[in-house]
């Protein structure tokens, strides 16, 4: 089942609507070319072998940090060799194949941009916007983007408009209850401010913060220039 989450938002003197998508199934991505959805979210639960090779290779390597460039047709081969050393890796590599292929088939692409890293520590922790036409991400372990609606937020308040202040306190939102968070699992599509006609409207996100000896694997995948 598909949900939308309406969400108005102050653009000069315009009113800019835009809409979070959330569904069961994958299907529910391709609501990102809606004019007014500016973020879908493939709501899904990891099976056990995934996690198994998750947990594994946070055990093997806690410090990963894999950049590549992958085609649907070499990803899965691709990452089977970058992560040899991990105990078992079929799993995590046949899933992170399947959403290359998902993303490049979206969005019309030959090659998609990865990163594979196991973070200790936010890596992103203020709010802000990508300059992107779009991203994909998803965290196999542990606690997952945090995100702003619209109707929240006060975009002036973002990047330098902060004055030096941390978010709870530059005036981006009001109350702490405003803040968002998606699931660990689930995949999301960030609309980006360089997606057609989506200047001012980009997603407001950030990166959670971690606990002290907990760990975070996030999958983000990008467009390549082509």
């Amino acid at each position: 089942m598909n949900a939308l989450i309406n969400s108005p938002a102050q653009l000069g003197n315009a009113i800019l609507v835009r809409q979070t998508a959330h569904g069961d199934d994958f299907d529910v991505l391709t609501q990102i070319y809606e004019p007014n959805i500016n973020m879908a979210v493939w709501q899904r639960s990891l099976g056990q072998e995934l996690l198994s090779d998750v947990n594994g290779i946070l055990g093997t390597d806690p410090t990963l940090q894999l950049a590549m460039v992958l085609s649907p047709q070499d990803a899965y081969a691709t990452l089977m060799q970058a992560l040899r050393l991990a105990p078992s890796a079929e799993a995590i590599c046949a899933d992170i194949a399947q959403l290359v292929d998902m993303f490049c088939c979206l969005f019309d692409l030959e090659q998609a941009g990865l990163r594979l890293a196991a973070l200790g520590s936010a890596m992103c922790p203020r709010f802000h916007v990508d300059r992107v036409p779009c991203r994909l991400v998803t965290t196999y372990h542990g606690v997952a983007t945090e995100w702003l609606p619209h109707h929240a937020a006060d975009r002036t308040k973002l990047g330098t408009g902060n004055q030096g202040k941390p978010d709870e306190l530059s005036g981006l939102y009001s109350n702490a209850t405003d803040i968002q968070q998606l699931a660990s699992g689930d995949v999301a599509l960030l609309k980006g401010e360089l997606w057609q006609d989506n200047e001012g409207a980009g997603l407001i996100h950030r990166s959670p913060g971690i606990t002290s000896g907990e760990q975070r694997l996030l999958l983000t995948l990008d467009y390549i220039n082509q």
